[in-house]
């Protein structure tokens, strides 16, 4: 049975690569639905091409744009956020490939579980923000969340066959980004076309930013916690600088798995949509000889504050991991708006921290009014810093 696919998000990194993979599985996967932010030349082209019964663009200004090139095809074209998290209830969708952007993807990934879909969750921010709430719902609703992100996909590959095996701790893998092993000094003048020039993997904006300051491995280390369970002692972080070992879990007796591959989201995707299958791929092999080499180190969390703020956060839990959530996407569109530096990232998240209201046990509103409270707060200290802390 062809799986029926809804990708939010589907102009970028993530997206763009998971219709790759449908693009080369048609026997397994249909598009069904397709969802952009303010792509619309993006949306058209992919509608074009895939024919998916619903395209939305959430940018309602576009909504012509998009209508008028797709008139004479049989697709319902839609805008607005209201929309998505409308549709992905469809009862047609059997999974929903969640790649929006932030705080964006919450809403709609939790109208999907209610609606019984399993999820291919590309969207880290859902767990961190909502993890108590979104882990319960899918236990009621009876459904899969299925990590994309490479890291997590790892651990969910190495977990698979030994449910009744006791996990020790898990290790995240990181490639240490563009910035690593360099100082406080050398980072005070970085820029943002430094901080995209990621090593090893092609990226959105947001989540290489995030690589460089190491939040993106604060933000799947909590992530990782909801996913399988775990207390913030039982989740380690290695740089690993050629990200060949994509991480790795340690069991009761000490043994350790690791799952390895080459830096390829195409890989954890296409396993997350053909679950519990392995389905053959044209994607490269790994070859060992052409890696002798796999070293290691420990992260520098007195250089790159955030991993170690993301972990007080998971420790404090409530409503801390939207706060930091929140401040770090204000932070992160700042730098790259070059309206401050980068450095000054980790002091605009910890000021959040410190300044918000915190919540112990938060609902859904809650977490809706402390991520806009946040935003806020966090624009607010970013108007008022010194014209020093403003580097381009």
């Amino acid at each position: 049975m062809i799986k029926q696919i809804a990708v939010l998000g589907s102009s970028g990194s993530i997206g763009t690569q998971t219709l790759d993979v449908i693009r080369q599985n048609p026997a397994l996967f249909n598009v069904f639905l397709l969802t952009v932010n303010v792509n619309a030349e993006a949306l058209i082209e992919q509608a074009l091409e895939f024919k998916p019964k619903y395209a939305v663009i959430c940018d309602k200004s576009k909504y012509q744009q998009v209508r008028d090139a797709l008139i004479h095809l049989p697709i319902k074209v839609m805008a607005g956020y209201d929309a998505i998290k409308d549709l992905v209830t469809h009862p047609e969708i059997d999974i929903v490939l969640t790649a929006m952007v932030g705080f964006s993807g919450l809403e709609p990934t939790i109208n999907a579980i209610k609606a019984g879909k399993d999820i291919a969750l590309a969207n880290k921010e859902t767990l961190v923000v909502a993890g108590e709430l979104i882990t319960a719902l899918a236990q009621e609703h009876n459904v899969k969340i299925l990590p994309v992100d490479s890291e997590h996909s790892a651990i969910f590959q190495c977990l698979a066959g030994e449910e009744q095996n006791s996990v020790e701790k898990i290790i995240l893998t990181a490639s240490g980004g563009p910035f690593r092993g360099k100082d406080r000094e050398f980072l005070s003048t970085v820029t943002r076309e430094n901080a995209l020039k990621h090593p090893n993997w092609v990226m959105g904006a947001k989540i290489t930013i995030d690589s460089a300051s190491l939040m993106n491995k604060g933000l799947e280390v909590i992530e990782a916690k909801w996913l399988f369970n775990l207390r913030a002692d039982q989740i380690d972080v290695i740089v690993h600088p050629q990200s060949i070992i994509h991480s790795m879990v340690q069991f009761g007796d000490g043994s350790i798995k690791a799952q390895m591959g080459l830096p390829d989201m195409k890989l954890p995707i296409q396993y997350a949509l053909s679950y519990p299958q392995r389905i053959k791929s044209s994607f490269a092999r790994f070859n060992f000889t052409s890696y002798p080499n796999l070293s290691f180190e420990q992260p520098d969390t007195a250089t790159f504050r955030n991993l170690e703020l993301a972990y007080k956060a998971l420790e404090r839990g409530g409503n801390m991991p939207c706060i930091i959530n929140a401040a770090n996407e204000v932070a992160v569109a700042a730098f790259l708006a070059n309206k401050t530096g980068f450095l000054d990232m980790s002091d605009i998240i910890e000021s959040c921290m410190q300044e918000i209201s915190y919540l112990a046990e938060p609902t859904l509103d809650d977490y809706l009014n402390t991520d806009k409270e946040t935003r806020i707060f966090a624009e607010n200290l970013i108007t008022k810093m010194p014209l020093k802390a403003i580097r381009s």
